[in-house]
């Protein structure tokens, strides 16, 4: 049975794949987790599907076809790489966060089809804690840094009424291939919309998040927010 709708897949319920759970239980996010042993998941309460995050029947059973973000957090660097592959061919459009177990698979990693990927000191999980876990309940530093591993920063930015960014739909914006950039995530009304595709809009009052180098950061602000 596949999994349907809107969710987050972590692959992998290691010591990275607990850390990124403890991060998405806090929130409003429905996800599931996967991994091949069924005694680490004795007494949770959250969706969970036994098996090899790198065997694509699995993949697809856990719903990674429609998932906008997919944690893997496995601990070979050879399943790493498979899974990312085969998320990537799955899902094109999902934001892929991967933990590297040796600092020599991350190249090899990116090439899978990775969008972010950490070495075993980064725990993946810290991004999404970054996006929602501080924004929650109350409001947010405007402008504020994330910054990641390999260059990649996050940052986030208030939309005000009047702003070119109002209404303007992502494929309006085509940032992947202006910029490229990504906005992977908008707050509105302290709700955080992780499912982002080419036909949502940016609305007054929403607080967005976009991904990307230094450079394409600046770039984006010098663009549409200066």
């Amino acid at each position: 049975m596949e999994l349907k709708g809107h969710h987050l897949v972590v692959l992998g319920y290691g010591d990275v794949g607990k850390s990124i759970v403890n991060v998405l239980s806090g929130g409003p996010f429905r996800f599931v987790v996967v991994d091949t042993d069924e005694k680490v998941f004795e007494n949770v309460d959250f969706e969970h599907l036994i098996g090899n995050g790198s065997d694509e029947d699995i993949l697809i059973a856990a719903g990674v076809k429609t998932a906008p973000f997919i944690f893997v957090a496995l601990n070979d660097d050879t399943n790493v790489i498979f899974a990312t592959l085969i998320s990537r061919s799955l899902n094109p459009g999902a934001t892929i966060v991967a933990r590297a177990n040796s600092v020599k698979s991350i190249d090899k990693i990116y090439k899978a089809g990775a969008d972010y990927v950490g070495s075993l000191s980064i725990v993946a999980g810290q991004m999404l804690a970054k996006m929602t876990a501080n924004c929650m309940g109350k409001s947010c530093r405007i402008d504020e840094d994330i910054m990641l591993y390999e260059g990649i920063e996050i940052e986030k930015h208030h939309v005000d009424h009047g702003s070119f960014l109002e209404n303007k739909r992502i494929e309006d914006l085509n940032l992947e291939n202006n910029i490229g950039c990504t906005i992977i995530g908008i707050e509105r009304e302290k709700v955080v919309i992780t499912s982002i595709t080419k036909r949502t809009a940016i609305k007054a009052g929403d607080t967005i998040a976009v991904a990307g180098s230094n450079k394409q950061i600046s770039a984006f602000k010098e663009r549409y927010l200066d």
